[in-house]
């Protein structure tokens, strides 16, 4: 019996000292997170000193999307034998100056795809990678400060394809107007006095034309996360027919020294383009007869932030 007693007290008192020890250790632990929230936000509250503190602020950051795949005897589908592959890159990049009295902010956003289907019983289709996406955008704004959120501003933005049809068609915008910054990270150009200007060879569905310029641009870093969204507009002055839009998103997530997942997907609006399409089947196309239809494009994969 006194056995049994000595034992339930010993139990009972290495009860009681592990329960102190565990809230002892919790306690530290909270103390301890106090701490790091505290350092944290002493970080980012430099962090946004240096972010306000004006002169060159550059960033990057891109995705690569791969899918890569290779059938032998694989009977039950229609090719049994074959390679395929789906390869996507895509860049954005920023170069923002920010003056007393001026701001000059430029960026370029890149995206290329390929892909490929080697059917190895068909010695006559492709074996290589054919490209399939082909954007490339660049722009650059410079702006007169009159207040803090206005700016007298000119706006030169070029938009082609690089590998496949190369400046055909390629589009320079140029004109002058005024710029609305609401926030550090938000760019509303409004400009009516613009010119497109564009360069093809199919002058059947290509014209040049004066007209207003917008542009809406946010980016924004937001810790481990980087956004980046583009809305470009032209209204021509001589037809609806020659007016385009184009709208770029592009999202980025780090998970680990850089490198992390991303999506951008892209919708666009223009006739010409349509038209010229069009003409490539059908020599009676014209803009009246034209079933435009809305252009888009998307890609997922890894991240990399520079």
């Amino acid at each position: 019996m006194r056995k049994l007693l000595l034992t339930s007290l010993a139990l009972l008192t290495f009860s009681v000292s592990f329960a102190q020890t565990i809230d002892e250790l919790k306690a530290e632990q909270a103390a301890k997170k106090d701490s790091i929230s505290a350092i944290q936000g002493r970080v980012n509250a430099l962090q946004g000193q240096i972010d306000a503190f004006p002169g060159w602020k550059i960033r990057a950051f891109g995705t690569i999307g791969a899918n890569l795949s290779k059938f032998n005897n694989w009977y039950s589908q229609g090719t049994p034998d074959n390679s395929a592959g789906n390869i996507g890159v895509t860049v954005n990049a920023i170069a923002n100056l920010d003056r007393e009295k001026f701001f000059w902010r430029n960026s370029a956003n890149a995206n290329f795809q390929w892909v490929k289907l080697d059917d190895k019983n068909d010695p006559t289709d492709t074996e290589g990678f054919d490209n399939t996406t082909d954007v490339f955008n660049i722009t650059s704004l410079y702006g007169y400060k009159l207040n803090k959120s206005f700016a007298i501003s000119a706006l030169a933005e070029y938009r082609t394809s690089i590998i496949n049809n190369f400046n055909d068609p390629g589009y320079l915008d140029f004109g002058v107007g005024a710029t609305w910054t609401p926030i550090p990270d938000m760019v509303v150009v409004i400009h009516p006095l613009n010119y497109n200007f564009v360069f093809a060879d199919n002058d059947a569905a290509y014209d040049s034309s004066a007209g207003a310029k917008i542009v809406v641009d946010y980016a924004k870093q937001l810790g481990a996360i980087n956004f980046k969204t583009n809305f470009s507009t032209f209204q021509s002055y001589k037809s609806g027919d020659l007016s385009n839009w184009t709208w770029i998103n592009s999202f980025g997530y780090t998970l680990w020294k850089g490198i992390g997942v991303g999506f951008e997907f892209g919708l666009r609006d223009n006739k010409q383009e349509g038209l010229a399409n069009a003409l490539l089947t059908d020599t009676n196309a014209s803009f009246d007869n034209l079933d435009n239809v809305l252009q888009s494009y998307y890609l997922f994969g890894l991240n990399y932030s520079f």
